[in-house]
């Protein structure tokens, strides 16, 4: 297979940015996205060019590192996944690919397809943990319902990959901090600091410039990981609940 790229070029953050157009030729179907771009780097290499930088880590989709916007989608046209699960044989051959870093104010571009998510961390830092002093009591004595559980690991699945603020029309964090509250909100442990840790995380979003949530279910449906918006209605009554305490 053969195929025309459009791949957004940046040399650094302050830089201006701009698409240019590169062409491989023999790409086998089963070949992953990622590996298509290895190929081209080291075509570009072998020409003495400077190769395109993207970010990836695991390649098994658990790391969320592999953040591109293909197409108009993020991770790509398939159905949950993230890019490095992404193959070619979901493309014709010929086929013009336009690959793009996140677009974000709270996502920053370094270079190329490469952004800065140190946004995440900060919001996870504002109250996405369980603070405990002393000795953790066994998990076994904290009875929970299996109902419980299971939301508490299905919002657990998110791996902040990005997705749902690229794909969100206004660049919300909304699904991401929503999966964060809502994984800990249903258990005994993160019952304790519950109203802080939604306000806390919620100002913290604001703060780094992620848009608001108008619920129009595109985070839900490019999300790699399948989390619902129902998570999003459990950090507003969370959020709610606590202004209501103060």
């Amino acid at each position: 297979m053969k195929f025309k790229l459009q791949i957004w070029r940046q040399k650094n953050a302050k830089a201006k940015g701009r698409f240019e157009t590169y062409r491989v030729d023999n790409i086998s179907p089963d070949t992953s996205f990622l590996e298509m771009l290895d190929i081209l780097n080291d075509q570009l290499i072998r020409e003495g060019k400077e190769p395109v930088a993207f970010d990836h880590d695991c390649r098994e989709g658990i790391c969320g590192m592999c953040s591109l916007y293909i197409n108009g989608h993020a991770h790509g046209p398939d159905d949950g996944i993230t890019t490095c699960q992404l193959h070619m044989r979901k493309f014709k051959d010929g086929d013009t690919i336009t690959i793009e870093p996140w677009r974000s104010v709270g996502f920053p571009v370094v270079k190329d397809l490469v952004v800065n998510r140190n946004a995440f961390d900060q919001i996870l830092q504002a109250g996405g943990f369980i603070s405990c002093n002393g000795i953790v009591p066994d998990a076994n004595n904290l009875p929970i319902s299996k109902i419980d559980a299971d939301e508490s690991m299905d919002a657990s699945a998110c791996i902040g990959c990005g997705a749902c603020v690229a794909t969100c029309k206004n660049g919300s964090a909304m699904l991401f901090v929503a999966a964060r509250v809502s994984a800990l909100a249903k258990l005994p442990q993160g019952k304790v600091e519950g109203a802080r840790r939604a306000k806390a995380m919620v100002a913290k979003m604001d703060e780094l410039g992620f848009g608001s949530c108008t619920n129009t279910q595109a985070c839900e449906a490019e999300c790699p990981k399948g989390i619902s918006i129902a998570h999003i209605a459990r950090l507003n009554r969370e959020f709610l609940l606590a202004k209501i305490k103060d």
